[in-house]
């Protein structure tokens, strides 16, 4: 039955190829654009991770604190103690946003001006990615600080240059002056015009000595969503040891849109690929049809000698299962050595890097795919098949020998 089914299949080559094609074309598609929204997904992740920690630790209801010290962790150092010992694989950031007033000799913004410590691995990749001039700011330092190229623009300022902040309301000395020792160079132009970083003890010198507006935990070896799963019990655990005064918030918290676009990301990328499957269908059912009718009193004559309605039908069902399982298998190849080349990191040409960067999309992506989405391009062929010979295959099940001596194509 394959040999015979292989042999009708390339009675009309040219047909057959042009479906086959298709197939593996939209094959090809389908794994490229799970790959992809693999990529965006991990890609957004990890980018936002970075930034502000696979979760975070604030004082209980400070999204409704009135006050700037109503929203202040008084007792950092008790929970770096508790975090230590409850999930001692994150890696603690202590950080202070101070809302003020940043200004220049003749311009000022409004703005929060941050403060931080920087563990080694932060520290790397922050200096590697957006430091363009200047040095780097950090622990005992108290009167440098570091802008955002738009920021220094706006305010008419460079290296070397005095800024004034100004943080009214504050619990330290509530002003001072700083040296503008580096400047940031940021992809998104949103936040390099808001970007203005001190070390976190003179932001705590101005703001709110000892005090911070939270915790980020980070865990380096955390960098996709499948593994997200992995740090759910030592959140847990935080909360439950740290008690109500606090509350620990993972990424999905601080970020519900994201996680809410990440969510429904692959069964875009899903729909998207069936309604190829479809339009691929369509042609795959014309060349079964075509293939069908031309061989109409062969078909009668099968049948005339003894052979089962149903035994039509599998031969008609194996051409059309052969024809797409060869065109996926060619597809399939050819989706997943391009995947092995992306999976490196790949940038998209031109003007893409800076409008990915603009919405928030990572500009280096690395192509990942899961097993369950190659089986279910396979699966999606597969459904392809048999569903473009169903109608032909029960045709040709239904012939009657007679009629079919008399038939011509």
């Amino acid at each position: 039955m394959i040999a015979l089914a292989w042999r009708n299949l390339w009675r009309q080559g040219r047909r057959s190829l042009i479906s086959l094609i298709a197939v593996a074309i939209v094959v090809l598609f389908a794994v490229l654009m799970y790959s992809m929204a693999g990529a965006l997904t991990n890609g957004m992740y990890a980018d936002l991770t970075k930034e502000v920690g696979n979760a975070q630790i604030h004082t209980a209801d400070y999204r409704d604190a009135r006050n700037f010290s109503d929203g202040l962790l008084d007792n950092a150092t008790e929970i770096r103690d508790t975090v230590a010992s409850t999930a001692p694989d994150a890696v603690v950031v202590g950080s202070l946003q101070v809302p003020g007033l940043l200004a220049g000799e003749d311009r000022s913004r409004g703005l929060a001006v941050q403060g931080q410590d920087w563990p080694e691995l932060l520290r790397e990749d922050f200096v590697t990615d957006y430091l363009a001039e200047g040095t780097f700011v950090e622990g005992d330092n108290i009167s440098g600080i570091m802008l955002g190229q738009s920021l220094a623009t706006a305010l008419e300022v460079g290296l070397g240059d005095d800024v004034y902040v100004y943080a009214p309301g504050t619990e330290g000395y509530g002003a001072a002056a700083y040296t503008v020792e580096g400047i940031l160079d940021f992809e998104d132009p949103r936040r390099e015009i808001n970007a203005a970083y001190l070390s976190l003890a003179a932001a705590q010198e101005l703001a709110a000595p000892d005090a911070l507006s939270r915790l980020e935990l980070h865990y380096p070896d955390i960098n996709t969503v499948k593994e997200d799963a992995l740090i759910v019990p030592d959140i847990a655990a935080l909360q439950n040891a740290l008690g109500e005064s606090t509350e620990v918030e993972v990424w999905r918290d601080l970020s519900p849109g994201l996680a809410t676009m990440l969510n429904f990301l692959a069964p875009m990328m899903v729909i998207m690929s069936l309604i190829f499957f479809v339009l691929a269908g369509l042609l795959v059912l014309n060349t079964v049809y075509l293939s069908t009718l031309e061989r109409i009193r062969e078909f009668g004559v099968i049948i005339s000698l003894g052979a089962k309605g149903r035994r039509i039908m599998g031969m008609v069902t194996l051409e059309s299962l052969m024809m797409c399982l060869t065109g996926a298998a060619i597809g399939l190849a050819i989706g997943l050595g391009l995947i092995a080349l992306g999976s490196n990191g790949f940038t998209m040409p031109g003007y893409a890097v800076e409008m990915m960067a603009e919405v928030g999309l990572p500009t280096v992506m690395y192509l990942s795919i899961e097993p369950w989405q190659i089986l279910l391009a396979v699966g999606f062929a597969v459904l392809t098949a048999f569903f473009a010979a169903l109608g032909p295959a029960r045709m040709a099940a239904n012939i009657e020998p007679a009629e079919a001596m008399r038939y011509t194509a």
